[in-house]
């Protein structure tokens, strides 16, 4: 029914505020490169170079270049030169993530927004449900059809409204009380 489905939608569309967006990219991204995809080979490349960047790093810093001058200089060139490989890899996965979370991003937006948006307009003449006869004044029962439900019903947008509001108030209380539990 369209009702449950108005909710659900604002129902994500608060989880996805409530998480954050880019966290949500972030663990995206993460399952993305551990499924088997050209990029998977990538991010597995690119972290073992930044480790292996960071251990010539230690080691080169545990090493005196005034005593150990052959041995410091030999770990310099590999260090600079695994540090080239590492920002050149790093460089064309970035890229790569930036494209992702564009595309994430737009489907993000078209799978709760841009739903929300054609519910609204396809379902905006139809009645979620009526309410009794005389039950509300007629200015109210103008309001809650707004803009084209039929007089004496609730339209899509109020009925929108109506779950975005009881969703922030329940989300607000269960913060509230975990707070209160946990003593911060």
């Amino acid at each position: 029914s369209v009702l449950l489905l108005v909710f659900l939608l604002q129902l994500a569309v608060h989880l996805l505020n409530t998480f954050g967006k880019q966290t949500i990219n972030d663990v995206l991204w993460l399952l993305y490169t551990k499924l088997p995809t050209p990029q998977q080979k990538d991010a597995e490349s690119s972290a073992n170079l930044r480790r292996e960047v960071i251990r010539l790093k230690r080691e080169m810093d545990a090493t005196s270049a005034q005593d150990e001058f052959a041995k410091w200089a030999k770990l310099r060139r590999q260090h600079d030169k695994a540090k080239d490989t590492y920002e050149k890899q790093s460089s064309s996965l970035q890229s790569f993530r930036s494209n992702f979370d564009r595309i994430v991003s737009a489907l993000r937006w078209l799978g709760t927004q841009g739903l929300l948006f054609f519910c609204n307009t396809w379902y905006s003449k139809t009645p979620m449900f009526w309410l009794p006869q005389g039950w509300v004044p007629y200015p109210v029962e103008w309001i809650l059809s707004f803009p084209r439900a039929p007089l004496g019903s609730v339209s899509v947008n109020v009925w929108n409204m109506a779950c975005a509001s009881v969703i922030a108030l329940i989300s607000e209380g269960i913060r509230a009380v975990w707070t209160l539990r946990s003593g911060r």
